[in-house]
């Protein structure tokens, strides 16, 4: 695979090729993108610091799209490399003159493993492809299954507000924490999120109307 232009175009070939079994693995659903859920297992292999990852994630993700194609993988790489080598993770980093050519692959705790074990798999060809078979026993396996899934009473749900809260309380809020979404994307959603009343603004030239709107609206006088 071609690597684009960019820090992630300094890479060996015997590099590059070690990382797209990595990128393979670390690349649950083989869509070509790692997300921020497919990272936060991955990363955590390098035994790095929380912060230095997400500080790695905001790098190697500069065009801010929400996840890592294979050149900003290389460069995720990279920069965890360099910070098990004891270097300041910065966004200047890799434009700094360091030869990343030779940098070697950063120190993966129990990557050899599950790279053996799905080797093993694709021989054998057990259903086992990118450690899914290892997902499907965590407790949020079955928090989608059709068996476990309960209907929300029509009594406990007072408007369509409440219902949304509702739900992502008791079905989206435990996947995010189990799989830290606020470390890598947004944080958790919160009450107010849900019962603030929604902000509007008028957008408009000096003159136009504005406050003689909102004076309408409110039918009383407005500063």
């Amino acid at each position: 695979m071609e690597i684009a232009p960019g820090p992630s175009g300094s890479c060996s070939k015997e590099h590059q090729q070690i990382y797209q079994e990595w990128f393979n693995l670390a690349d649950l659903d083989g869509d070509g993108r790692i997300t921020g859920n497919d990272a936060i297992k991955f990363f955590g292999m390098s035994n790095l610091p929380r912060q230095d990852l997400k500080q790695v994630w905001a790098i190697a993700d500069s065009k801010r799209q929400g996840f890592l194609g294979f050149g900003e993988f290389i460069t995720a790489m990279q920069l965890m490399s360099l910070a098990q080598a004891g270097h300041a993770i910065t966004s200047d980093l890799l434009s700094s003159g360091i030869d990343l050519e030779n940098v070697n692959p950063p120190a993966m705790d129990g990557l050899d493993a599950l790279l053996a074990k799905k080797r093993r798999s694709q021989k054998t060809n057990e259903p086992d492809t990118n450690g899914s078979s290892h997902l499907q026993q965590l407790p949020s396996a079955s928090w989608f299954s059709s068996k476990s899934s309960k209907k929300v009473p029509l009594s406990s749900v007072t408007s369509i507000i409440d219902g949304l809260k509702r739900l992502y309380i008791q079905k989206l809020k435990p996947l995010e924490v189990t799989y830290r979404f606020n470390d890598f994307v947004s944080p958790l959603l919160t009450n107010s999120d849900f019962d603030a009343k929604p902000m509007v603004m008028l957008l408009g030239q000096y003159s136009t109307g504005k406050t003689t709107f909102i004076k309408h609206l409110l039918k009383s006088s407005y500063p």
